[in-house]
């Protein structure tokens, strides 16, 4: 496999984004309050981030603490800001009370993007079916990608789950790319690149010092190395140096 790893990184504002682009980051996820797991962040805040960086962001269309959708008409209306402010990709995923996909919420969401790329983030890992909540959704318009850590508890009790995933790329439910994210470790690595994993998403260890500090370029930058240091030692393998 030579195919280079995506790497996403949780930012809250320009200066995140910053130091995320210099450490290799190829795309942000924009939010604000991580107590809350990441809600959606300012118009201003947005702008601020897309004036300076050049790699994509995806907003996160999320209003409260959950994975309930809560007032739709505010989400649309969200939504509608942020694409008239210039975001072209984003981030939602809403459960209804039986833990299966609220298409209703989801849909509404998704037909103000109009068919703009999409990832439906961590709610997967909360929701009773996931293989049910990815065939329902296989044909919404703009959704591209999951982020997942494969369980609710993060990627060390989700990987058995996330490599059968993996091994199901293309079939119906699991044409999108999976997003490895969620107490994701540089020791995940080997074994998620080995299944073709091609996309991670990192937030607090891009912040050795906590939520409280911001993105450390520098430690973006191990990450980058690692996943760079996988595609370079598969391409060996494949020359036969």
């Amino acid at each position: 496999m030579t195919t280079r790893a995506l790497l996403e990184v949780i930012a809250l504002d320009a200066e995140d984004a910053v130091a995320a682009q210099a450490g290799g980051a190829d795309r942000l996820e924009l939010v604000a309050d991580m107590a809350a797991d990441g809600l959606t962040p300012t118009v201003a805040t947005f702008v601020d981030v897309q004036a300076a960086v050049d790699i994509p962001v995806r907003v996160m269309l999320r209003l409260a603490d959950g994975f309930a959708a809560g007032d739709v008409d505010a989400l649309v209306r969200v939504a509608c800001d942020m694409r008239a402010a210039g975001a072209e990709e984003f981030v939602l995923g809403f459960l209804g009370e039986d833990g299966g996909p609220d298409l209703d919420a989801v849909e509404r969401v998704v037909a103000e993007l109009d068919g703009r790329p999409w990832t439906f983030h961590r709610a997967v890992d909360r929701a009773a079916d996931r293989d049910a909540l990815r065939k329902q959704l296989a044909d919404l318009p703009g959704l591209d990608t999951y982020l997942t850590a494969g369980s609710a508890q993060g990627v060390d009790d989700g990987l058995p789950v996330l490599l059968a995933e993996a091994a199901r790329r293309g079939d119906p439910g699991y044409t999108q790319r999976l997003m490895i994210g969620g107490g994701l470790r540089l020791d995940h690595i080997p074994r998620l690149r080995a299944a073709r994993v091609d996309a991670f998403h990192i937030g607090g260890a891009a912040r050795p010092h906590g939520w409280t500090a911001p993105v450390a370029a520098d430690a973006v930058r191990e990450w980058r190395a690692a996943l760079d240091a996988r595609v370079t030692r598969a391409g060996v393998r494949a020359r036969g140096d």
